[in-house]
């Protein structure tokens, strides 16, 4: 696994490089959000292990930043002493995948960024997904509706492209947490979160909805 670590904490950021180096991980660093960015920009790897209070720019501002201007879905796990709902909402928000208080096990550590990795690479869809007038191409990882460019960030992304393979049913809370977290169930403000990112790029101002709340069991996208 090729880790990206970005902490500024030094004795922190050295246990966690020895700990990843014996286990023959390749593991990369950086202290301050500016080079930081910079590197991950221009590098390859596997899964991005992030701090939220650094110099330069702070973790959610990296976080934005590498999502918008990236052209992968590299998983990012965020390092973070603040344990708040809203605070990790905050982070789910900026497009992180993975949330971790300290203090942590490193090995807990180690296997969030291996469940990260795995689910990153699983089930890649090779066909465009249509309904209605919405479209998504796995290949180019383009969205759009109506001809329009839309943009989500790769959890709301997922989610999504998971209801539009299952678009002739009601997909349930469960599935989805199932699909996109697995053994890892979020906390239940974090779908609610991800599912408004969805209905306000794909449904806001059109007068014809396709994401609908099936109260008490989950949701489908369809255009009736």
């Amino acid at each position: 696994m090729q880790i990206f670590l970005v902490e500024d904490n030094h004795d922190l950021a050295r246990n966690i490089f020895e700990f990843f180096e014996q286990r023959k991980h390749v593991i990369d660093f950086a202290s301050d959000g500016l080079t930081g960015i910079r590197l991950a920009l221009n590098q390859k790897y596997d899964v991005i292990v992030l701090d939220v209070m650094l110099p330069g720019i702070n973790g959610l501002q990296f976080c934005q930043q590498f999502r918008q201007e990236a052209k992968n879905d590299t998983p990012i796990l965020m390092l973070t002493a603040l344990d708040t709902e809203q605070d990790k909402l905050k982070g789910f928000s900026a497009g992180t995948d993975d949330y971790l208080v300290k203090p942590f096990s490193l090995r807990e550590l180690e296997a969030r960024l291996t469940a990260l990795l795995r689910r990153s690479r699983h089930h890649v869809v090779e066909k465009k997904l249509v309904v209605a007038d919405l479209e998504y191409s796995p290949a180019t990882m383009e969205l759009t509706r109506g001809g329009q460019s839309l943009y989500l960030k790769p959890v709301p992304r997922k989610i999504l492209v998971f209801l539009m393979e299952n678009s002739h049913r009601v997909v349930t809370r469960q599935e989805i947490e199932q699909e996109v977290w697995q053994d890892t169930t979020p906390e239940s403000e974090v779908l609610r979160a991800h599912v408004y990112a969805i209905r306000n790029e794909v449904d806001k101002n059109r007068p014809v909805k396709l994401l609908h709340t099936i109260h008490g069991v989950g949701y489908r996208l369809a255009e009736f």
